[in-house]
Order: C-alpha cells, then structure tokens, then sequence
C-alpha cells in the first residue's frame, strides 16, 4: 500500500503531493519548497508527474529534477505518457488516464486505488472549460472516471471542495455536474455563480 502525503500551497489553493512506496517516491504537481525537498533525504526520486501543463502545477519541475527525478507528462517531458500507459513504482504500477476538457494534455493518474485528478475532478465541482469543444471533451473524460471502483480516492489538483479528497462513490452521488445530463452539465458550467449561490456552496 502506498503512502500520500498531501501538502497544499502554490498560486490558488493548489494541491501538492508526495507518494510513497517502500524507498521510491513521487511528485505530482509539485511546486518549489526547501522543507519539502528534505524530506527525499533517505527516498528515491523516481518520478516528476504533472497532471497538465499549466504553471501552477508545473512550477515545480526543475527544483525538484535536481533530485534525479524523470518528469512525465502527457505533452512534455522526459517520459511521455498516453491513454492507458502503466509504469512501474515500488511494487505497484501507475496508470495514465487522458481526460482532456480542461486542456488537452491533461491526465489523471490511478496509483494502488488512488485517483490524482489534477484540474479535471474537484470534490464537488469540474475543472473549467469553455462551453465548446471542450466542455464535451471534459463530460466525456469525466464519464470515463466514474466507471473506476467506487472506492477509488479522489486526490484532486486544488482545494476548492468541502473536503481535502473524496470517493468515486461519493462523487456520483452529490457532484451537481453528475446529476443529469451533458445539457444539465453544460447549464451548470455557464450558470454555476448563480448555482453556488442559491445552494450556499463557497
């Protein structure tokens, strides 16, 4: 079982996370601290991933590639990753799932159960979109997530959520974006200040 630790900063209540597996370790969407980088003094860097390329999940990339850490990403980096690629980690394996809506090159990553949704899935909201295209794409990758284990932990790339994480199950059941359909969806994307304030949601 891998171990996560969760550290919040960066530019927009933005979530940084170390994962844990025996003496191997990751980053996804880290950004630049000191006291965080001491903590790789008995660990190996394995991995730098991003969910997508945006700066504040990317900021991080160059500090922490001192460590001897590969950056993999969807777009760039030094291990380019698409739909459905696994790569090795401690004893267990990580899996990339393109979900593209909120830019194309975003991915989330399914680690031992454990769903790191970057800007894609937030606990109880959706990344932002325009309501084209990409809007249609992003409904599309989200259906995609909510067909994983409904124990699946959500790890999401900001803090914008009545909660630090949350379940597939949990999602499906009280995420506004999931309770219809991709016109429901679409009304709740262009209409959501007006939503969040008749339903006292911050």
């Amino acid at each position: 079982m891998v171990e996560i630790h969760t550290f919040k900063g960066g530019y927009d209540r933005n979530f940084f996370y170390l994962v844990i597996d025996g003496k191997e370790a990751l980053i996804i969407d880290g950004y630049s601290s000191d006291k965080i980088k001491k903590k790789f003094d008995n660990l190996e860097l394995k991995y730098i991933i991003n969910t997508h390329s945006h700066e504040d999940h990317t900021e991080g990339n160059n500090f922490y590639k001192e460590l001897g850490g590969k950056i993999v990403g969807f777009s760039e980096g030094d291990i380019k990753v698409s739909d459905g690629d696994e790569l090795e980690f401690g004893k267990t394996k990580i899996r990339f799932i393109h979900t593209p809506g909120h830019t194309e090159d975003s991915i989330c990553i399914l680690i031992d159960g454990n769903l790191f949704t970057g800007d894609t899935l937030f606990v109880g909201k959706v990344g932002g979109t325009g309501l084209g295209k990409d809007a249609k794409d992003e409904w599309d990758s989200l259906q995609k997530l909510m067909k994983l284990p409904d124990s699946t932990i959500i790890y999401p790339g900001h803090d914008y959520g009545i909660k630090e994480k949350s379940t597939v199950a949990n999602e499906k059941k009280t995420n506004p974006f999931f309770s219809k359909d991709f016109k429901y969806f679409l009304w709740l994307k262009e209409n959501w200040l007006e939503y969040k304030a008749e339903h006292g949601i911050k």
